[in-house]
């Protein structure tokens, strides 16, 4: 499927737009793309895991998991200027945006990168991620299994899944998978979930 989102080399001509999007408490203008999930707006999906998860630490490793052009990464990094947080896509357009974007806003700590350029030994403080469940199950599920085992101990990851698209599958075999972890379905707005889960102390 070269065409989507989900792509690390899109085949669509990049086409940059400008839009206004309410990034950590205020209207801010940021770049997107097409070959990007959600190139023309900010998706619901995300706008619902923002409003809902609690302020990130102020410090650590902070991961935003399928970054896109980044507005989950953005928002880290200005409420928690202090931590470092990795915006992580397999889309090369879309890191490059973030890249772009961190610096139309002057934000320094936002590291993008390629799932594999991502240091084996880094444990994450926190993670917020709006998964790309199109990828199909198998995939999506692989990708869990990579990311959630570097949680640091007591820390969450947070997640938000259209109840359509299968959130509640998705939380049952999140809490068959990750025994020991603490796995809850955390609130439910619109027609969306929002799952943590949380690494053992």
């Amino acid at each position: 499927m070269p065409d989507h989102y989900f792509s690390p080399d899109p085949a669509a001509p990049s086409s940059t737009r400008t839009i206004r999007v309410p990034i950590a408490g205020e209207e801010r203008e940021m770049l997107t793309a097409t070959g990007v999930f959600s190139g023309d707006r900010l998706d619901v999906g995300t706008a619902v895991l923002l409003d809902a998860v609690p302020t990130p630490p102020e410090t650590g490793e902070l991961l935003d998991l399928g970054c896109g052009w980044g507005p989950i990464a953005t928002t880290l990094a200005l409420r928690s200027p202090a931590a470092r947080v990795w915006a992580v896509d397999v889309n090369a357009r879309a890191l490059s945006l973030v890249e772009r974007n961190a610096e139309l806003l002057s934000i320094s700590n936002i590291t993008a990168a390629s799932p594999e350029l991502v240091p084996d030994d880094v444990r994450f403080d926190v993670i917020w991620s709006n998964p790309p469940i199109r990828i199909g199950k198998a995939e999506l599920h692989a990708m869990l299994e990579r990311w959630i085992p570097r949680l640091a101990p007591g820390a969450t990851a947070w997640l938000v899944v259209q109840k359509h698209l299968g959130a509640d599958s998705l939380l049952r075999w999140l809490a068959e998978r990750f025994e020991g972890f603490d796995v809850e379905r955390a609130d439910s707005r619109k027609t969306y979930r929002i799952i943590a889960v949380t690494a053992p102390d």
